[in-house]
């Protein structure tokens, strides 16, 4: 993550920022020694210095405050914004997350590098250097004040800020991840209030959300209570510092002029400093989130060295969830051969469909697998136009490719169709769209990738039987040696299919070519027979 940051672009804001709080020191010591010594009533001509001074310092403070803000921002957004499409990609290939904990994610978890790079590396460095020049001056005009604001300085900057991780960060991440909990609660209750209403459940979706939150509030309201009394603490700290070294000055014998410059110098260095107490809350208040971003970034996932372009294998491969979804499945799929996958409802499709494409992660066995593309039943559709959603698969496809991969999936047509064409925008999640033009939608991104596999989950599911017989026919047609594994309960096209394979409560009870199939007595003859009986051809 580190690499990440744009070094010059975040020195040059840490330089104005010395410079800002130097000023700030600066303007309080002459503004001090100006008033003692206007208080003697000496010759204009003696002050005239110390008064350009103290205009010189609070224009420059004023000044670099302003260029260290547009620096750091600067700095900070340019990070977020390389860091923020890092995760979105690092998020291929890995299993899926819940639609609220992947917002999380991708937003709050990003955001907080920017908090690490402005309210913690930041001060941090400025605090250093500011705290040591002022520690130096002090020393050299009065050693003794200057090894009290020495004490002072690293009792507030290193001591107290050690303190507040411990007090206030517990509680903080824990907020922190009762954020995200709640920002997936929130998705469920907002996307999915048809389905809670339909089953009675909202009261209980409702009072969990509730939860998180009573709990997000206590755990700060405990963190402020803690922050209050370490920044207390540090500001008295901070008086008591400048009291002391003020009255050292004056034992050592120092003048009173000069006394009043230390008293305030080292009242004006605390100024960098205290904000230290701040930067270790927020600090341990983010850690965990850049834990998460780091490690995605970091540790992208490997494909399987064994593993031949296009060939998939599953070795003994279960997956448990409540009960077993998936029971020691083996199976090895050639490049190039086109596989069906059909079965009841429940029987494992889609979980060994999830398996191949590496969105599930199996429980027991091992695979093999190169680079796919998977349409699922819960693929995204972004709120953005039809052309930016199939780009996702190639930014930079062209208009040709974008019409050839939309007339695969049958879509080409409705697409010309619409006023603005390509650039027609489709809503959030698709809803401007139907049902049926979002899945087309979802294949010709696939499509357009051209993937050595592609893996597809009822392609069809939303269309009308002929329309759906006909996208699939079509896209294995297209499939110019591709392989390609299809999850559906649509029968009529299997005929097409190099082989067919049947799951019954997680294991495979049949597989061979279709006409092998139908010829014997089993399961898959029943559900030929019971699509026939229906009419569904």
């Amino acid at each position: 993550m580190l690499r990440l940051f744009r070094a010059p672009r975040l020195l040059a804001a840490v330089a104005c920022g010395m410079v800002a709080e130097l000023s700030a020191v600066g303007l309080m010591a002459l503004a001090a020694w100006l008033i003692a010594r206007a208080a003697e009533q000496p010759a204009l001509s003696a002050l005239s210095l110390a008064i350009v001074g103290v205009r010189a310092c609070a224009l420059a403070r004023g000044t670099f405050r302003y260029l260290e803000r547009l620096a750091g921002h600067d700095a900070a957004l340019r990070v977020v914004a390389e860091l923020r499409p890092k995760v979105f990609r690092s998020r291929l290939g890995r299993p899926p997350l819940r639609d609220g904990d992947a917002l999380a994610r991708l937003i709050a978890d990003v955001d907080s590098v920017q908090e690490l790079l402005l309210r913690c590396l930041s001060p941090a460095a400025i605090a250093l250097v500011v705290g040591a020049s002022s520690a130096l001056v002090c020393l050299a005009v009065a050693p003794a004040a200057g090894s009290v604001l020495v004490a002072g300085l690293l009792l507030a900057g290193v001591v107290v800020p050690l303190l507040a991780v411990p007090m206030t960060g517990r509680n903080l991440a824990a907020a922190a991840e009762d954020r995200a909990l709640l920002a997936v609660a929130s998705a469920d209750l907002v996307d999915g209030a048809r389905e809670l209403a339909a089953f009675n459940a909202t009261a209980g979706a409702t009072a969990r959300a509730g939860e998180h939150t009573a709990r997000i509030v206590r755990r700060e309201r405990a963190s402020a209570r803690a922050a209050g009394f370490l920044t207390a603490a540090g500001i008295a700290v901070q008086g008591l510092t400048a009291v002391g070294a003020a009255w050292l000055a004056l034992l050592d014998g120092r003048q009173q002029v000069t006394a009043a410059v230390v008293g305030f110098l080292a009242l004006a260095a605390f100024e960098p400093v205290l904000p230290l107490i701040e930067a270790a809350r927020k600090y341990a208040e983010h850690r965990p989130a850049l834990r998460r971003v780091a490690e995605l970034v970091t540790v992208a996932p490997k494909p399987d060295p064994q593993a031949n372009a296009g060939r998939l294998a599953l070795h003994d491969v279960s997956v448990h969830y409540a009960a077993p979804a998936l029971r020691g499945i083996d199976l090895v799929i050639e490049p190039g051969r086109t596989v069906a996958i059909v079965g009841a409802s429940g029987a494992g499709k889609s979980t060994a469909l999830g398996v191949l494409a590496g969105l599930v992660e199996p429980s027991t066995g091992r695979v093999e697998r190169p680079e796919t593309r998977a349409v699922t039943q819960d693929a995204h559709v972004f709120d953005t136009t039809i052309r930016e959603n199939l780009r996702l698969a190639a930014p930079d496809a062209t208009d040709e490719q974008l019409a050839r991969a939309s007339a695969q999936a049958g879509l080409l047509g409705w697409i010309r169709g619409l006023p603005a064409g390509f650039d027609t925008f489709v809503g959030e999640s698709g809803q401007d769209i139907s049902g049926g033009q979002r899945q087309r939608l979802l294949l010709a991104r696939a499509l357009l990738a051209d993937p050595p596999v592609l893996l597809l989950d009822e392609p069809g599911e939303s269309l009308e039987t002929g329309l759906a017989d006909e996208l699939l026919a079509g896209v294995l047609r297209a499939r110019s040696g591709r392989t390609t594994v299809v999850v559906t309960h649509r029968l009529a096209c299997l005929p097409e299919f190099d082989e067919v394979l049947v799951l019954d409560r997680g294991r495979i009870v049949q597989r061979g070519p279709h006409d092998e199939l139908v010829a014997v007595p089993g399961p898959y003859l029943d559900l030929w027979e019971a699509e026939l009986l229906v009419g569904a051809r």
